[in-house]
């Protein structure tokens, strides 16, 4: 299991993004609108995040960080809960070319931001001077609150992090910073908990492997059944060549993300860009017999898909490691 983990790790790498923005809200407390805070039931009130900003002030920054999670949500598997995001070797030039595009467009965004910062901030406690009025009988106290809430330095709250580490299980622990009376204890634990940790990271490799396989499996499986769907809905006997397109995009794409050496769902996908791709959607359109082959051939890839998502993927992932080590027994 550890040369499962060995063979993983030369696989791809793990990834983090994090995005920070001003996000242009605040907690009201119950005194900020002329409350006393024993005098506000939690089950009944809660005053909770309220905008300091119109969403349209935030709307580009927020719309970048979508991005941003949805590239790597798309490309990558997530890796124990959520520690990280698993992203194959393959994957990595493009996924981290995209991330530094959306980085510079993050970075513009947030001096358009600054640059009109003091007219939002401005027109905020106008509408906040307005709307407080109406809500709360100490009207001054809340815009107070409100305009105290926006801060003068800004750079701090923007951030455009991209992070790339391997996993590793814990080793020894050194005993150099620790005293004499407390080394036979403390070493102890450690060592136990270090072991504990790196035989749960070995546990979790080979179904996280499995999970890989099964999730790219899946995904073949709902394109199949959407594109079905979309020429059964669609004018013009339904068949589009985007429709064609975005089969023989996720055809490249699974090539890419297939770390695990999936042989068996990868022959299928090469033999349906064969057999279906072949033609345009224009000749599928004049053809019936052909879009007949076409929605079989389709129906027939989603159930196989189905079946070998739900399969016992231990054998494939054996052989993961195996061929793994084979490699790069061979390259050393």
């Amino acid at each position: 299991m550890n040369d499962l983990l060995d063979v993983l790790t030369r696989e791809g790498v793990l990834i983090n993004v994090t995005v920070r923005y001003w996000r242009g809200c605040k907690k009201l407390r119950p005194e900020d609108i002329g409350l006393k805070a024993d005098a506000v039931s939690d089950r009944l009130i809660s005053l909770g995040h309220k905008r300091l900003l119109p969403r349209e002030a935030t709307a580009e920054l927020a719309l970048i960080e979508g991005r941003a999670h949805s590239l790597i949500e798309a490309n990558t598997f997530p890796f124990l809960n959520g520690l990280g995001h698993f992203l194959p070797n393959a994957r990595l030039a493009d996924i981290t070319d995209k991330l530094r595009e959306l980085e510079t467009e993050f970075w513009r965004a947030k001096e358009e931001f600054v640059a009109h910062y003091a007219r939002h901030r401005r027109s905020a406690v106008e509408e906040w001077q307005t709307a407080a009025e109406k809500l709360v009988p100490n009207p001054a106290r809340l815009v107070a609150t409100i305009a105290a809430a926006f801060p003068l330095a800004l750079e701090k709250h923007f951030g455009f992090d991209t992070t790339l580490f391997q996993i590793a299980v814990p080793e020894g622990i050194s005993a150099d910073l620790i005293t004499l009376a407390e080394q036979r204890q403390v070493v102890t634990a450690r060592q136990q908990a270090a072991q504990a940790a790196g035989a749960k990271i070995r546990g979790d490799t080979e179904k996280f492997v499995a999970e890989c396989v099964a999730s790219l499996r899946e995904q073949t499986a709902t394109l199949c059944e959407e594109m079905l769907q979309s020429i059964s809905d669609g004018k013009t006997d339904g068949v589009h060549q985007k429709t064609l397109n975005r089969l023989t995009r996720f055809i490249d794409q699974f090539k890419q993300m297939n770390f695990a050496n999936d042989v068996e769902m990868e022959a299928q996908l090469e033999r349906v860009r064969r057999e279906l791709l072949s033609r345009t959607a224009a000749e599928y359109r004049d053809n019936k017999p052909a879009q007949r082959s076409l929605r079989d051939g389709l129906s027939a890839l989603a159930g196989k898909a189905r079946e070998l998502a739900q399969a016992d993927a231990r054998e494939l992932v054996q052989q993961f490691g195996e061929l793994g080590r084979r490699r790069f027994h061979l390259a050393a």
